[in-house]
């Protein structure tokens, strides 16, 4: 974007033109890392904060994060995974549908029997189930390897009133089991499955079983209380909404150090407006960024940057 009137894009006059478009925010770039994790920018918490987070990974206890929408609850569990090199973050995004078994394995039993059938008919040997099995984002992060893996458990307050419940077993035990493979017979036993990151496991008699805990971030919009057995053996932590001095961090670890130049007004107007719940930390980093790629924030659209995020529209 450039001075003057060249941030205009789109100009609404119905005349066709060719726009270079300009460099993207940083965290809303799509390039991806070696590892195939998408890259993005610093992630930055106080020292009390880390501190919790430090604890659940010595417990090997599930993290239950709390917080406003924007303070950067979903955000977390990715900066645990690039600052200890644990490789990219299993998702598993929870809605009111959401039941454990698609979060532990599916299984395309049609796909297995469509194919038996089309073998049959050719005379061909029977397919391996291993491949109409594929581990989900729970089953792939309960793998047994040397390092564990990052999962995150997002919005969880979104899922059935029984979903934590049924998450106590798997993760005090650190297993699952397959049904349609345990009951196979003994010279079936070991079956090479398909995990969420497209590489292959081998499991014997249907059971799942890891050696490190995975680190499992849970977060929640705070929608509704989850019962005191799932409390108790997580590890909570509570984002609070960043003060002034900590929101100028996060604009300069994201846009730079010059960033903070000539954009006191809109921390001014930012923290004015910020009623708990109502403003998120990255509204006001999209307005930075727009000031400082040369847009004109008048009044109408500040405010439609830095919209209410509750109540009606």
């Amino acid at each position: 974007m450039t001075n003057g009137d060249g941030w205009r894009l789109f100009r609404g006059d119905g005349v066709a033109r060719e726009v270079a478009f300009p460099e993207a925010p940083p965290w809303r770039q799509f390039a991806s890392a070696p590892d195939g994790e998408v890259q993005r920018s610093p992630y930055l918490i106080g020292p009390t904060e880390a501190d919790v987070v430090s604890a659940a990974l010595h417990l090997r206890r599930p993290l239950l994060v709390t917080g406003h929408p924007g303070t950067g609850k979903s955000s977390l569990a990715h900066a645990i995974a690039h600052e200890l090199s644990l490789g990219p973050v299993l998702h598993w995004p929870v809605n009111s549908r959401s039941v454990l078994k698609e979060a532990l394995y599916g299984y395309d039993a049609i796909g297995r029997l469509q194919e038996t059938h089309l073998r049959k008919e050719q005379g061909d040997a029977e397919p391996d189930i291993g491949t109409f099995v594929r581990l989900g984002p729970l089953g792939t992060a309960l793998v047994p390897r040397d390092r564990p893996r990052v999962l995150l458990v997002d919005e969880l307050d979104k899922g059935d009133v029984d979903l934590p419940n049924d998450l106590l077993t798997v993760f005090e035990e650190g297993r699952f089991e397959i049904p349609e493979l345990s009951r196979l017979p003994e010279a079936q036993s070991e079956v090479s499955l398909l995990t969420l990151d497209g590489d292959r496991v081998t499991v014997r008699r249907g059971l799942v079983r890891c050696d490190e805990f995975p680190v499992v971030v849970i977060t929640s919009n705070g929608e509704r209380d989850f019962p005191p057995a799932f409390m108790r053996r997580c590890v909570r932590l509570a984002l609070p909404d960043p003060d002034e001095v900590r929101l100028r961090g996060i604009v300069a670890a994201h846009l730079g150090e010059d960033a903070l130049r000539g954009v006191d007004d809109l921390f001014h107007t930012f923290l004015n407006r910020r009623a708990p719940g109502e403003l998120a930390t990255d509204q006001l980093l999209n307005a930075v960024f727009l000031r400082k790629g040369g847009m004109e924030l008048n009044d109408g659209l500040l405010d439609s940057v830095l919209h209410r995020l509750g109540g009606t529209v």
